[in-house]
């Protein structure tokens, strides 16, 4: 009866995989990235969803839903299903993942799309949180759901040797999560899951303008003024931008002028904790492999590694090389497809996977 069964799940595999695009997902805190095997990078859009608590209705996904963000009335709400790399809200998860699948699709003229997706998830997710991404990409209407650590996708992504019997070090700082890891013969040898990342930046920098100068600015704010003049380490140009928010002390609109080095003090405590945390994982790292990493360099990955001098400035301080690999914030997803391309040969490298039963 097993191989009765086994024999119309491959059946049934094979004619939706005819009809159906495997897809590869970065499912982050910030933003959600789509390959699409044979095609490349078809989808980079906010992980963001614009809700009507009135009736229940997705009023929007992605890019139009994070227009949304701070400016909608008291019955509209729009939220990041997920938090700090991991599915916060459930339902929600699995209505961004299915508009993202259709989105896809829609041109292929399939009416029911089954592709096979590899997700990227942070290193040290648990066992429910790995089976709460698994449980809303089936139901969003994949026939299999492979996840693999998002450090371990990004070096793949880098075309770093991960299967070798050598170290490679990667850094991995996403919106909510940084992820340091040391990888060796296809498995993660040693790493870090910090919750500082690009969204905590932010958080500083609001941080900073309440307390220096009585000012509350909104996170899109914030983030655009991370983007166009924080850094790390002091810089030969002199940066500064305006920024606009609300005066705490009268309540009116203010706008006030704010230079690089300001920046720079309001992230120094998120870009400390990420330095000591790569330093910390060096020390745990077997010296074999610190070997192989002083030679390859520790690589540098996500959107929270092009902060101006934070190459730099973990070089100075671990005496090691380090280089930002190219196209950062696409690292991720550009792992999960070429685990995609060849996926058995890739198989040991994925840490759990699931099919759908609904036809085996």
């Amino acid at each position: 009866m097993k191989k009765v069964s086994s024999i119309f799940k491959d059946l049934f595999g094979n004619i939706f995989g005819n009809f159906s695009k495997d897809i590869g997902i970065d499912l982050g805190t910030a933003n959600t990235l789509v390959y699409v095997k044979g095609k490349g990078i078809v989808i980079n859009e906010p992980s963001v969803v614009a809700i009507n608590n009135k009736t229940g209705q997705v009023l929007a996904i992605g890019k139009e839903a994070k227009k949304m963000v701070g400016k909608t009335p008291g019955h509209i709400v729009a939220i990041r299903p997920l938090i700090d790399g991991v599915v916060s809200d459930f339902e929600i998860t699995e209505q961004m993942l299915k508009y993202f699948i259709d989105k896809v699709h829609r041109d292929s003229f399939t009416l029911f799309p089954r592709p096979r997706v590899v997700i990227g998830v942070p290193s040290d997710v648990t066992e429910v949180e790995k089976r709460a991404v698994i449980d809303a990409t089936i139901n969003a209407g994949a026939r299999a759901a492979y996840l693999i650590d998002e450090p371990m996708a990004a070096a793949i992504g880098a075309r770093l040797p991960v299967q070798d019997a050598a170290g490679n070090m990667i850094v991995d700082i996403g919106g909510g999560t940084t992820d340091i890891a040391v990888i060796s013969l296809g498995g993660v040898v040693t790493s870090r899951n910090l919750r500082i990342a690009g969204d905590e930046m932010n958080e500083d920098i609001i941080r900073y303008c309440r307390d220096e100068f009585n000012l509350l600015i909104g996170e899109k704010t914030a983030e655009d003024a991370k983007i166009a003049i924080g850094s790390a380490c002091p810089q030969k140009e002199k940066l500064q931008m305006p920024v606009r928010g609300r005066d705490l002390v009268t309540g009116l609109p203010k706008e006030i002028v704010i230079n690089d080095e300001q920046v720079r003090e309001a992230l120094s405590r998120s870009i400390r904790i990420i330095v000591n945390n790569v330093k910390s994982t060096i020390e745990e790292t077997p010296p074999e492999l610190l070997a192989d990493i002083m030679q390859r360099g520790i690589i540098l990955a996500g959107g929270g590694s092009l902060i101006r001098g934070l190459d730099r400035l973990v070089a100075d301080q671990t005496d090691m090389p380090v280089r930002m690999m190219e196209d950062p914030l696409t690292a991720v997803v550009r792992g999960t497809g070429i685990v995609l391309e060849d996926i058995e040969a890739l198989k040991d490298i994925l840490t759990e996977n699931q099919h759908d039963r609904s036809y085996t």
